[in-house]
């Protein structure tokens, strides 16, 4: 660098390389601050996102500072400007070289801190899915501690190895003592990129619990049963679980509500009384129709299942009572037999006066089939 300034400049004294090198960075900072950057600025007000509109305010200060410092760091290698002032080189770097790169580097290392931080804010505000988003914002604060410290210690010529070995030999550490909350926070991060689920939906886990998501936290997800009962439930468990999203991709829920009939019963008399009931009731959509579809010939039966759609799976529950009850009533009014099992139990004495064997005949009668057993005693 010192060769090329030197070339470049070449013939020009002490004097005259400062003063034009001094000239040449705070003019090219003042066109970048008057002209570029502030007219980016009134651009970026304009366009649908903010993320541009932070990215050129946030550089705004560090590509200003950097333009007009540089000019000054170049003065700290140029010989002719070295050998016309009373400092050494030593000490025009350790005054005002090294003192321009260090803030140089933090007011980059700010502006890259700044803009992460306000990035996931305006993600945060757009769509607050899960509220341990903020955590990225402060790792990423500590990545840009970390990097700054180590850049500075090098310009300023001290060893940073020592510090990395112990840094290295205590995230080992940190990582074995708690390795539970690692993979909870890492299941987070997986549950968040996945997107498994959000703040409001209805699950279901295979261990059987279920219930709405109330809280995405950096360890685990709170659950609110319909019971009002929280469940936390730990991310690393959630991560390696089947997880059943009730409300994705649309919130609402089908309903499965089996119905049997009797044997003989006019069937579309039938079917169009269930469907007709199913669509009267408030608590179904109209979109999509309620149906029904004839399953199977049972033992005693016609089985039936009734279809039909609920705006969320935290209705279900209650429209099947509605439902249910519903049914049950026009049935009995249209005089359509809803069949259930029935047993007929008949006892029967053989010889009394033999009393070393009694016989009992036991008819049991279920769906139409009857069944005799003899049980000897003696």
């Amino acid at each position: 660098m010192s060769g090329y300034l030197t070339w470049l400049l070449d013939g020009m004294g002490g004097w005259q390389a400062t003063v034009l090198l001094l000239g040449v960075s705070i003019g090219v900072a003042v066109v970048l601050e008057f002209v570029v950057l502030r007219s980016l600025l009134q651009y970026t007000k304009r366009t649908e996102t903010q993320f541009d509109h932070i990215l050129v305010g946030e550089l705004r200060v560090p590509t200003v500072l950097t333009a007009a410092l540089t000019g000054v760091y170049l003065l700290t290698q140029l010989p002719s400007v070295v050998e016309n002032v009373l400092l050494g080189q030593e000490q025009l770097e350790i005054f005002f070289g090294k003192p321009s790169l260090s803030i140089i580097i933090l007011t980059w290392a700010l502006a890259a801190n700044r803009i992460v931080n306000r990035a996931v804010e305006e993600v945060k505000g757009a769509d607050s899915r899960f509220d341990f988003v903020p955590i990225f914002s402060n790792i990423w604060t500590l990545v840009v501690l970390i990097g700054t410290t180590g850049l500075l210690l090098s310009v300023w010529n001290y060893s940073i190895s020592p510090l990395l070995g112990a840094a290295g030999v205590a995230g080992i550490a940190v990582g074995f003592a708690a390795r539970d909350t690692v993979a909870n926070f890492f299941g987070g991060i997986a549950l968040y990129f996945d997107d498994t689920y959000k703040l409001g939906d209805y699950i279901e886990l295979d261990s059987g619990e279920a219930g709405t998501v109330v809280k995405v936290g950096v360890r685990s997800t709170t659950l609110m049963t319909r019971d009002e009962v929280i469940i936390t439930v730990p991310n690393s468990v959630l991560n390696a679980s089947k997880v059943i999203n009730q409300s994705a991709p649309q919130a609402r829920k089908r309903l499965k509500i089996p119905i049997g009939v009797g044997y003989g019963t006019d069937i579309d008399a039938f079917e169009e009384l269930v469907v007709d009931t199913a669509s009267e009731e408030a608590l179904v959509l109209d979109t999509p129709k309620p149906r029904m579809r004839f399953r199977r010939f049972g033992d005693s039966a016609l089985e039936y299942e009734l279809f039909c759609w609920v705006h969320s799976p935290t209705r279900a529950v209650k429209a099947r009572h509605e439902l249910n009850r519903t049914i049950y009533k026009r049935l009995n009014d249209s005089d359509i037999e809803i069949p259930f099992p029935q047993r007929d139990v008949q006892v029967t004495t053989v010889n009394p006066a033999d009393r070393s064997t009694t016989a009992t005949d036991l008819s049991v009668e279920r769906g139409g089939v009857s069944e005799t057993n003899t049980a000897n005693r003696r």
